[in-house]
């Protein structure tokens, strides 16, 4: 079913006509749980991968033998759906909260040394065709997102790790039977649920303190109150919640920072944002009209079961070499 947002409760650009200078388009991509194919477009759906080719593994030398069984991941998800699909007001029974107090967090891969190339997870695969704002690259219709099941990289050794590929889908005429997946991951809340997507373009503006002061006092006055009921720039106005190709980030927890590319210093633009919840109590302005029926439902904001980062991963790259690297910014 295509996902429709509702016009903004203000046109915010009739009010700050510069605002019209810096809008830009997001794809909102809407993923719903569901059974896609290797020849459509989903967030932790099957890839599109040919038969020969390696798959992509991490091999950044971390801790990687403790953590949460996979496997055991996706069979809590399904005990619990399950549950609270048959009774939403108790959920689970006894003999199935007895099964899920098994899933604990181990040593389950003790043989998996620090540096054992581990299979990245299948993230998100995006076709052209389906996404209108997906950015050419020159290098085929079709972007494929993976992500290491531990957050322990970067300097900080608290940050993910990102791979991306970009592939013409008519050249994979053989594809893989079966993903790889790593045996271990740190968080069950890095491994995506399957979702369908249903992308709808929308017009974005700058998140508040990207703007100019003046503009910023501005939009505060017109505001007023923080008791007041009445649109907000930050939460109406500006950026759309949940995952999304293009537009702005939403600078929320650590405000806005200087994004340039480390090899030509090319200010970089937001690829992909991968968002924990669709909406939260804050946007609900952006639920689409088809899910207003059911905004309320248990975790039906939180289709994908995931919450990279601190809740939105944002996967920033440069316009003028998809090659340089990337940059991950998480709110």
């Amino acid at each position: 079913m295509p996902r429709t947002t509702p016009p903004r409760p203000v046109d915010v650009e009739d009010r700050f006509p510069e605002l019209s200078a810096l809008r830009r388009t997001a794809t909102r991509l809407h993923p719903r749980r569901g059974t896609p194919s290797v020849h459509e477009s989903s967030v932790g759906g099957p890839m599109l991968w040919p038969r020969d080719e390696p798959w992509p593994v991490c091999a950044i030398p971390h801790k990687r033998g403790s953590g949460y069984r996979y496997s055991d991941v996706l069979r809590e998800r399904e005990i619990l759906e399950r549950a609270w699909r048959r009774d939403p007001r108790s959920g689970p029974n006894r003999e199935e909260r007895e099964m899920l107090a098994g899933f604990k967090r181990g040593r389950h891969a003790p043989h998996l040394a620090d540096t054992d190339p581990i299979p990245m997870i299948a993230v998100a695969q995006l076709y052209r065709r389906d996404v209108p704002g997906l950015p050419e690259s020159g290098e085929g219709d079709l972007l494929q997102v993976f992500w290491c099941g531990f957050e322990r990289h970067g300097e900080s050794r608290h940050e993910p790790h990102v791979q991306l590929r970009r592939r013409r889908s008519q050249d994979v005429t053989r594809t893989l039977d079966q993903q790889p997946a790593p045996e271990v991951v740190g968080r069950g809340e890095l491994v995506p649920a399957a979702c369908a997507l249903f992308p709808e373009e929308v017009v974005e503006h700058p998140y508040l303190e990207d703007l100019d002061t003046a503009l910023q006092d501005r939009i505060d006055a017109w505001e007023g109150p923080e008791e007041d009921e009445g649109p907000q720039y930050i939460s109406d106005l500006s950026t759309a919640p949940g995952w999304k190709v293009g537009g702005y980030i939403a600078w929320n927890l650590t405000g806005p920072a200087s994004l340039n590319c480390s090899a030509c210093a090319t200010e970089l633009l937001p690829l992909l944002t991968a968002d924990r919840r669709e909406w939260d109590p804050a946007t609900t302005s952006w639920i689409p009209y088809e899910d207003r029926e059911v905004s309320t439902v248990r975790r039906d904001n939180v289709p994908t079961r995931v919450s990279p980062g601190r809740g939105r991963l944002t996967i920033a790259v440069c316009p003028r070499d998809p090659h340089h690297p990337l940059r991950l910014v998480t709110q």
